[in-house]
């Protein structure tokens, strides 16, 4: 219990798809620089979607041409298609630093994945196979995200050996990462545990594992301690506790940065994000927004952790 954890910031991309009001180019790379600043080293900063769908996500190219060229820094594009994939290499072109990986997302229902890209769970397994080879061809990092893999807003309990048999898929199409998704935020650590555990043993150890939770019920921390005794190294989180899903009913923000940071460094293990760095953007945030963000930690403040 004393691995290192690596924290993922998708307040740029999920914490913001779902503002009523569209945020500046500016001010979302103002988000980046100091999380990037704070330690973060891996941001998802855009999603290539159709802007009709999702406005919040219309400036994605001009996000990614004003992105630090940081040799040490990993910048994610999420692809919702083969499309998408194209526009994230698109990135790449003419000497532009563009991004880095592919963000795939592949749906662990069938009526969820009709509504949020038009694929069922068996077109999604087809589609993201072909994704997954063109970021590969590309030579961007080809990672993947099972969407609704703890519950789906439409269909409610999702059988566990069905999202083992999609991250089978995906492994063996070549998913070099797999992140598993609570997307409306209902997942529980035993469940948790479970999930991670048994796709941990279908897919073998040499893929990497990610979570994905949202606190919608309050439960992301917890559920973040659990996948991470579960063997998950690498967490998603957002600025403040942004986000939510346009295409999932009642479903609220992220797990908050700022609760994660406190979560390990309390616990005496090391993210390299510095959690007053993170609480000085969460205020700076909260002033392009207008409003408090809901970080309980960052409302209470740090506690220092026994030297």
């Amino acid at each position: 219990m004393d691995r290192a954890v690596e924290i993922l910031e998708v307040g740029p991309r999920d914490g913001l798809q779902n503002e009523p009001e569209v945020v500046s180019t500016e001010a979302k790379l103002g988000m980046i620089g100091r999380m990037i600043d704070a330690g973060v080293r891996r941001l998802e900063v855009a999603s290539f979607v159709n802007p009709a769908r999702v406005p919040q996500m219309g400036d994605a190219e001009a996000v990614i041409a004003g992105l630090p060229d940081r040799a040490d820094v990993s910048y994610i594009g999420l692809c919702l298609n083969k499309r998408g994939v194209l526009r994230a290499i698109e990135s790449r072109e003419g000497n532009k630093r563009g991004v880095d990986e592919a963000g795939c997302v592949i749906i662990g229902t069938d009526s969820f994945g009709v509504r949020n890209q038009n694929q069922t769970v068996a077109q999604g397994i087809v589609e993201n196979t072909d994704m997954l080879r063109l970021a590969r061809e590309a030579g961007l990092k080809p990672q993947v995200t099972i969407s609704v893999a703890f519950g789906c807003p439409f269909e409610g309990h999702v059988p566990p050996d069905r999202i083992v048999m999609m991250a089978e898929k995906m492994a063996e199409a070549g998913a070099v990462e797999i992140a598993l998704a609570d997307t409306i935020g209902v997942a529980v650590p035993a469940q948790v545990s479970d999930l991670f555990g048994r796709v941990r043993e279908a897919i073998g150890p040499d893929i990497a594992l990610r979570a994905h939770f949202h606190d919608t019920r309050g439960m992301g921390p917890a559920n973040a301690w659990a996948a991470y005794q579960a063997g998950v190294a690498t967490l998603d989180s957002s600025l403040g506790g942004l986000g939510g899903c346009p295409f999932a009913p009642g479903a609220t923000g992220n797990v908050a940065t700022e609760e994660l940071l406190f979560l390990f460094a309390r616990s005496g293990l090391e993210t390299g994000v510095d959690i007053e760095a993170a609480f000085e953007a969460n205020k700076w945030f909260a002033g392009i927004l207008g409003r408090p963000l809901s970080s309980k930690v960052a409302k209470a403040g740090n506690f220092p952790h026994p030297a």
